[in-house]
């Protein structure tokens, strides 16, 4: 009797159509991840609230970076934060560096309010303004002295200060200590030098450059245009210094390591921008995204979201200027609580040595990292190793089966998400060559759609109506996501026009707004999402986003050239495009290869030039390879 209960019970699931069944099988995993989102949705909420609440002259009431550094340096004092090298710093020790480093940001505001905070008690939005505007009140007489007195200029409240450094501990305590003293600051690639790197400036508004001792050199012709922008320059050590440069270690070395009051950092509202982080510009040079306070808290979730936890040790080898390296890897690691090993250059002939010496448990790739390590000769040390989870994303089902197969049992959790975005995948089943899933659980959370895309016109295609179309199952769709006040699109730093097609309307309600991706996606009949193509003119190499229009106008510039065109191509056992120039020459011009290769060496980044070059005035096309 109880199995022909069981029997008419199961007999509607028996009658649903495959397809149904086949998005049923991964149900659990659906449902444990929802809750696990909705668990730090919750987790994070609460921080800040406790941060608004909190004394405004003690480090928990000021930004989301200051009170959970401090809040983790209260709970676990001696437990290793950071790893670089033969350094290790607790998370006591890395707050003591980073308010030495903000303490130092502070004299050169010229703020003199009372370092060291003290206070008792809690306030209220009332109380933390007037601290603010007395605050400001104070810095800007002192501002003067110290403009009065040595020459150097005074960083007003907000002012933005751009790091040019590569990734290390003083990274980090610069970056911190910049948060707490309410400035912002910009991330600067490492690479740029010249025009690019001045646009970069520029752009953001920076008021003052720290960079590191070996960029110096490099760095020599652009310290005139630099010190004619008024730039504060600072270099982080080194003994000879060209004249106007500090060394901004020797400075905070000289502050004190106590804390200081958090109202200097508190947003006035969560959207408030506190960072910048530079991006391919789809028209030419580099764009600076506006970074929320917001932001920084919901990338606190990162690595819980993953299913890591605060007795990890998470190897990061990815620029600290990307998104990726930063938010996810920095601030994912502190959401946590866990210990993060940081190497300034990946190393693929290390890489197992590494893990097994600090015992490392969670690997944060891009896909040529991945290809790097399973191209690699067999090694001891890959064997017996501890990496339980590797996350990241960019990593190609070939190179995933291959680095499964030779490294595992380990899981790798693929992700999707960009820099300016409101919406992030997360491939949470192992599902190999997806990058997340489109369940209606995921999407309730996170909520995307992906929608019909012209590829000949390059716009979404719209019904009778007006309204944009969803894609089925199988089809290539363009990736957007609702902007809402708890997922805002903020945009770049400059005019309205550098967000141009970022956002669109109406696009299945009247006034509604979406963020436009600019990728393609497909969504298989089981609900696994994959890549597809990137729209516009972007391509990906050497894990940085190119932008043909940028290195089209470099090469323009050339007077034996006539007309270039830029593009991506396929290169066999490469992630994804390296660039390639098909190039017009002007009459009656021969090509100067030593020329172009200065030219391009001179106004480019590395990852930016192109691999290629294709002459257009040949009777048959040739290809030459680029040095």
């Amino acid at each position: 009797m109880a199995s022909l209960l069981l029997l008419l019970l199961l007999l509607p699931l028996l009658l649903l159509p495959l397809r149904i069944w086949s998005r049923l099988r991964w149900l659990a995993a659906d449902l444990a991840f929802t809750m696990r989102a909705l668990r730090c949705k919750r987790a994070l909420r609460a921080r800040a609230l406790a941060a608004a609440a909190a004394d405004p002259e003690g480090p928990e009431g000021g930004c989301s970076l200051a009170w959970r550094l401090a809040q983790l340096a209260r709970q676990r004092p001696a437990h290793t934060f950071l790893i670089h090298g033969a350094q290790r710093f607790s998370y006591a020790e890395a707050e003591r560096h980073s308010n030495r480093a903000a303490r130092a940001f502070l004299r050169a505001r010229g703020w003199d309010g009372g370092l060291g905070g003290g206070g008792t008690g809690g306030a209220g939005e009332g109380e933390r303004a007037a601290h603010c505007a007395r605050d400001q009140a104070a810095g800007s007489g002192a501002a003067r002295a110290v403009r009065e007195g040595d020459g150097a200029a005074p960083l007003a409240p907000g002012a933005t200060v751009a790091l040019l450094l590569p990734a290390c501990p003083e990274f980090l305590w610069l970056w911190f200590g910049l948060a707490k003293a309410g400035l912002r600051t910009a991330f600067v690639p490492t690479a740029l030098r010249r025009g690019p790197l001045q646009h970069c400036l520029r752009s953001c508004g920076a008021r003052a450059l720290v960079l590191a001792p070996e960029f110096l050199e490099s760095l020599e012709p652009d310290l005139p245009a630099l010190r004619a922008m008024g730039l504060h320059l600072w270099t982080v050590g080194s003994d000879t210094r060209p004249a106007g440069i500090s060394d901004f270690l020797a400075e905070a070395s000289a502050e004190v390591d106590g804390p200081v009051p958090g109202y200097l950092s508190a947003p006035q509202n969560m959207t408030d921008t506190c960072l910048y982080i530079f991006t391919s510009g789809t028209t030419g040079l580099p764009k600076a995204a506006r970074i929320s306070h917001l932001k920084i808290l919901q990338c606190q979730a990162f690595y819980q979201l993953c299913g890591a936890h605060q007795e990890d040790v998470i190897y990061l080898a990815l620029p600290l200027y990307h998104m990726s390296g930063s938010l996810l890897g920095i601030v994912g690691c502190l959401g946590i609580g866990a210990t993060v090993v940081l190497k300034s250059k990946f190393s693929a002939g290390q890489f197992w040595e590494d893990c097994q010496q600090h015992r490392v448990t969670v690997f944060q790739y891009i896909g040529e990292l991945c290809r790097y390590l399973v191209n690699q000769p067999p090694n001891k040390a890959e064997r017996g190793h501890k990496v339980r989870l590797v996350v990241g994303s960019g990593l190609r089902p070939d190179t995933w089966e291959r680095f499964v197969r030779r490294f595992g049992p380990l899981q790798v959790l693929e992700t999707y998400g960009l820099t300016e975005g409101n919406v992030a995948t997360f491939n949470y089943t192992g599902q190999q060559g997806a990058v997340g899933r489109a369940s209606w659980l995921y999407k309730h959370v996170f909520p995307f759609s992906l929608i019909r895309y012209d590829v000949t016109t390059g716009e979404p295609v719209r019904n009778t109506q007006g309204h944009c179309v969803a894609t089925s199952p199988g089809e290539p769709g363009l990736l957007v996501a609702p902007v809402s006040q708890q997922s805002p699109f903020l945009g770049y730093a400059g005019g309205p026009e550098l967000a141009r097609g970022k956002l669109l309307k109406h696009v299945f309600q009247p006034g509604d707004v979406f963020f436009n991706t600019g990728d393609l996606l497909v969504c298989d009949n089981q609900g696994f999402l994959r890549f597809h193509d990137r729209t516009g003119d972007t391509f990906r190499w050497k894990g940085e986003n190119v932008a043909t229009t940028e290195v089209a106008e470099a090469l323009e510039a050339l007077d034996f050239l006539q007309e270039v065109n830029v593009y991506g191509v396929t290169v066999p056992g490469h992630e994804g495009r390296a660039g390639m120039a098909a190039l017009a020459l002007r009459p009656p011009h021969s090509l100067d290869l030593v020329q172009l290769y200065a030219h391009v060496s001179e106004n480019l980044p590395p990852y930016a030039r192109p691999r290629f070059l294709r002459l257009q005035t040949c009777p048959s096309t040739k290809l030459r390879q680029f040095p």
